[in-house]
């Protein structure tokens, strides 16, 4: 069958419309005429009758068979314009609309943190991505999106692997970027011992990682995995969330601080290890709130140490349990609020019932982000422009920026 592709889902694939509805064929761009088997909603085996004019070569060799970047055989431009298109549609979905600001796009090989497949194998160890839809390891020696210290700590997953994996079971190897050194989170692996503690301490020391968490348990720390975050210094919990990309951080903190203004007073909500918090509280009084108590306390600590900052007041709270409420938002300038994936449906219920003059909110969804604008809008707030930001660069993931007035 010969279909002509019409547009792209949001998970990146193709979609025609077939005899009996949408055809979803992966790797296609709009416009493309494919021709294929089709089985169901899917087409099997296509092949491309003509090309795109936005199809490229992908960059990186393995970009066929990994399944870490889905996008990569499309021009840069074609992709930004297609998030800026998700970020419309969500909000359109709610009823909504808003000046988008130009996207902006981390560069290749920028990603300071990845969590990558690992395997023992009979010859030694496998470390890569999973192929899409599947568990197979795929090797990426080349890999055009990890930044090159972390393709430096491959060997050191491989000794990790070999000194504690196993032939039936795979490992999980969160690795981060920090300004002593990898830092690596292992899930998955044997059961702690006493030999396989000093074992995998030696090929911590041996290979440099400023620190190695085994399972729940840190098993070395060289030295504290620092990351900047303004003019304070945090060191992260194991496998804490931290942003992709040091210039997708830089672009949110970007729009946050233009959000807030001159607040005097703020309140961050979801600060985790303190992203915003730190660099905020260079010109204003914070209050952090966090579900985490070990990134509250990460927090803290970096606050305390930096010195010439105002005051960081830090809460460890379950926001989506008990969520702040309207009365606790008195006198304070400005809120930002960063949630989750699931978004923030109770605290920008509370929320909406405040008086906050700005609110900055972060999101790694669209789709939830619409959700709870339309809340705000609806309770009195402006929805002022959004900022989206690509940090995941060649996937179908993307964040955004944006600042609502009273």
């Amino acid at each position: 069958m010969k279909l002509t592709i019409a547009r792209l889902g949001h998970h990146g694939d193709g979609i025609a419309e077939g005899p009996e509805g949408p055809v979803y064929v992966p790797g296609m761009l709009p416009g493309e005429e494919v021709e294929g088997d089709l089985q169901g909603s899917q087409l099997t085996a296509p092949k491309i009758v003509t090309p795109s004019a936005d199809r490229v070569k992908p960059p990186c060799a393995h970009a066929k068979s990994c399944g870490g970047c889905l996008m990569q055989h499309a021009r840069d431009g074609f992709v930004a314009d297609w998030k800026l298109g998700i970020v419309r549609g969500a909000l359109a979905g709610q009823g909504l609309e808003a000046p988008l600001r130009p996207i902006l796009t981390s560069p290749p090989r920028s990603r300071r943190r990845a969590t990558l497949a690992g395997r023992r194998t009979k010859g030694g160890a496998l470390i890569g991505f999973h192929a899409r839809g599947s568990d197979t390891i795929i090797p990426v020696p080349n890999c055009q999106l990890l930044h090159p210290d972390l393709m430096g700590a491959v060997p050191a997953l491989e000794a990790l692997v070999r000194t504690g994996g196993s032939r039936t079971g795979e490992l999980a190897l969160t690795v981060t970027r920090s300004l002593a050194g990898p830092d690596v989170a292992v899930q998955g692996g044997k059961p702690l011992d006493a030999t396989l503690r000093l074992d995998l301490a030696r090929v911590a020391e041996a290979h440099g990682l400023s620190r190695l968490s085994w399972g729940d348990e840190v098993i070395a720390l060289r030295a504290a995995p620092m990351q900047r975050m303004g003019r304070a210094l945090v060191a992260p919990p194991p496998g804490a969330f931290l942003q992709a990309t040091e210039e997708g951080e830089a672009a949110l903190l970007s729009a946050v601080t233009e959000a807030v203004g001159d607040a005097p007073r703020i309140v961050d909500l979801f600060a985790g290890c303190g992203t915003f918090t730190l660099p905020l509280a260079e010109r204003a009084d914070v209050l952090a709130a966090e579900g985490d108590a070990a990134m509250m306390a990460a927090l803290d600590k970096g606050w305390r140490q930096a010195g010439g900052l105002h005051r960081v007041t830090c809460e460890t709270r379950d926001l989506f349990r008990r969520p702040l409420e309207p009365d606790e938002f008195k006198g304070v300038g400005a809120v930002v609020i960063d949630p989750p994936r699931a978004g923030a449906e109770a605290q920008v219920a509370t929320l909406a019932h405040s008086r906050v003059p700005v609110i900055a909110m972060v999101s790694c969804n669209p789709i939830t982000f619409a959700r709870d604008a339309k809340v705000l809008i609806a309770a009195g707030w402006r929805l002022d422009w959004v900022q989206v930001v690509d940090q995941f660069r060649w996937s179908a993931h993307v964040e955004l920026a944006a600042r609502f007035s009273l």
